[in-house]
């Protein structure tokens, strides 16, 4: 007798470095069942949050801006990989938070438009103007929007980003943040 499983899934608007899927995937543990280019507009992208772990690179956020919008992916993930996703991101600890958005995801290659979704995205009110990113997490953002087609206006937007070497400090890092990161499975 075959057993078939129901998952529970749901959308989750990545913007920062899981838009790279050896983030997501590799890094995190998360394998997601689809995954689209999206907009979400009334927020913009903000590159000055500080690090959870007090490292001087800042990392990505969204803040409200009626003018605005953020291109990114569409992801969805079982239910269950939501919470290793807030772990990993450290909401338990504040420093984001689940926010809901509206999503309206690119049309598909074959012209149809899908209408606009809600998902799950992260927020965070923690800021540091003072801060930029490094050049290795503004590598791992554009190939990410390469990887699932966003519009090549916003590749450009993510290519002028000014950012730094990355430090030291975040070089010996490294690897205790990425087993951190994974997921035993």
């Amino acid at each position: 007798m075959l057993s078939s499983r129901i998952v529970a899934t749901t959308r989750y608007f990545a913007y920062g470095s899981n838009m790279d899927s050896s983030t997501l995937c590799g890094r995190r543990g998360i394998h997601y069942l689809r995954a689209t280019a999206g907009v979400v507009r009334g927020w913009r992208l903000a590159l000055d949050k500080p690090s959870l772990l007090g490292l001087p690179e800042s990392m990505a956020t969204i803040v409200a801006d009626e003018a605005a919008e953020v291109w990114g992916v569409l992801y969805e993930i079982a239910a269950a990989d939501l919470e290793h996703l807030e772990l990993t991101e450290g909401v338990l600890l504040g420093h984001y938070q689940n926010i809901q958005v509206l999503v309206d995801p690119r049309p598909s290659g074959n012209g149809i438009s899908s209408p606009p979704v809600d998902a799950m995205t992260l927020a965070s009110d923690h800021r540091d103007p003072s801060l930029r990113p490094s050049r290795r997490y503004m590598g791992l953002l554009l190939a990410g929007a390469l990887e699932h087609g966003l519009p090549s206006q916003w590749v450009e937007h993510l290519r002028s980003v000014d950012a730094v070497e990355e430090s030291p400090q975040s070089l010996a890092m490294r690897g205790f943040i990425d087993s951190v990161l994974s997921r035993q499975r």
